[in-house]
C-alpha cells in the first residue's frame, strides 16, 4: 500500500501499522514537491513497525547532494536492516526549476547520482568528478549492515535503459498497462550488463486503486474517472501505450477528457489500473505480474485508506 502525499504526516503511523497487521509486504511513502518529505515519513513508518518493508518513491536526484542522499538511506537501513527500499528519480522538471536546480541533462544527473549513492552504500570510498556529481574521498561511516535496494523512478526508453544499467530496480508510475511493463522490461534488459542482471532487476508499479466491494464496479470507475482525466491532459508514455489510447483520444477530441473517460467501456479499465470489482482489480494485478512486474503498490482512497487496505485483504488478495 502507498501513503498519499496530501495525507497528514501523523496519519502514517496508523496506516503503516494497519498495513503490517493486515499482512502487506510493503508500504511506500511519496516524496513530491512540495508536500510531505519522504525520509522523515519513512523513518517514522520504520520506527513503529517490526516486519513490513518501507520504500520512498521517489527522491529527486537533484534535491539533495548524493552524499547526503546516501547518508539518509544508510541511516534508515541501519535503523531497520533489510526493511528499507530507496527510490531516486529525475523529479518533475518544473518542480526542479522552481527550486533553482533544473539540469540540462536529467539523464546524466540521475546516472551520476545513483552510481555514486550505490557505491557509497556498498562501503566504497568514492572520488568522482562528473558533470554534476563531485566527491573526493567520501566514505559512509558506518555503511549499511545490509545494503538496501535502490530503484530508479523513470518512464522513458533512455531512462529505463539507464535504470537497467545503474539501479537495482525500477519504479513505474500510475496507469501502467501490461504492454508498457513488457516494453519497460525490454529497455531495462538493453541497459543491463547481463541477462541475469536484467532478470534480477525488480520492477515496482504504483497503481491508483478504486475497488467496489458490493456493486458492479461502476461507482469505482466513476470515482477514478476524475483522476484519470487529469492525468490524460498530459498523458505519460505508460498511458499512451494502452491498447485503447488512440480511440480514447479521438473521443476526447470531441467531448473532452472527462466525458471520454466516463464513457469508457468497463473492460478498458482493468488494462490500466485496479479499478472496478475485485475480479477487475485482480485481472489487472495478475496481468501486470505476467508482463514482468514484481510488486504492485496501491494508492487507496485518500479518505478511507485503512478501510481500502482491509477491503483489499478481504476481497482482492484471495484472487491473486
Amino acid at each position: 500500500m502507498c501513503f498519499h502525499r496530501e495525507a497528514a504526516p501523523s496519519d502514517v503511523v496508523a496506516q503503516v501499522r494497519s498495513a503490517e497487521a493486515l499482512g502487506f509486504e510493503e508500504f511506500w511513502v511519496i516524496e513530491d514537491c512540495f508536500y510531505t518529505a519522504g525520509v522523515s515519513l519513512a523513518a517514522t513508518a520504520l520506527a513503529v513497525t517490526n516486519d513490513i518493508s518501507v520504500g520512498i518513491g521517489i527522491m529527486p536526484a537533484v534535491a539533495r547532494n548524493p552524499a547526503i542522499t546516501a547518508m539518509e538511506i544508510a541511516t534508515l537501513s541501519n535503523l531497520a536492516p533489510g526493511r528499507f527500499h530507496a527510490g531516486i528519480g529525475h523529479g518533475v522538471q518544473e518542480w526542479m526549476e522552481q527550486i533553482g536546480d533544473r539540469k540540462a541533462s536529467p539523464l546524466t544527473v540521475l546516472d551520476e547520482t545513483i552510481t555514486a549513492v550505490r557505491s557509497l552504500l556498498r562501503g566504497e570510498t568514492v572520488t568522482v568528478d562528473g558533470r554534476y556529481v563531485t566527491m573526493t574521498g567520501v566514505t559512509l561511516t558506518p555503511p549499511p549492515t545490509q545494503v538496501p535496494p535502490v530503484s530508479a523512478g523513470v518512464r522513458g526508453p533512455k531512462s529505463l535503459e539507464l535504470s537497467g544499467r545503474t539501479a537495482d530496480g525500477t519504479i513505474l508510475a500510475d496507469f501502467c498497462s501490461p504492454e508498457y511493463v513488457r516494453r519497460a522490461r525490454k529497455h531495462i534488459a538493453a541497459g543491463a550488463s547481463t541477462p541475469a542482471a536484467a532478470a534480477d532487476h525488480r520492477v515496482t508499479v504504483f497503481a491508483s486503486l478504486a475497488l467496489d466491494p458490493i456493486g458492479d464496479g461502476s461507482d469505482a470507475r466513476m470515482a477514478m474517472s476524475y483522476h484519470l482525466a487529469d492525468v490524460l491532459v498530459d498523458a505519460p508514455i505508460s498511458l499512451r501505450m494502452a491498447p485503447f489510447y488512440d480511440e480514447l483520444a479521438e473521443r476526447a477530441a470531441a467531448t473532452g477528457w472527462l466525458a471520454a473517460v466516463q464513457g469508457m467501456p468497463a473492460e478498458w479499465w482493468p488494462q490500466i489500473a485496479p479499478v472496478g470489482t475485485a475480479e477487475d482489480c485482480a485481472a489487472y494485478v495478475n496481468n501486470l505480474a505476467e508482463a514482468g512486474a514484481d510488486a504492485i503498490a496501491m494508492f487507496p482512497n485518500p479518505d478511507e485508506p485503512i478501510e481500502d487496505a482491509e477491503t483489499v485483504t478481504r476481497l482482492l488478495r484471495p484472487l491473486l
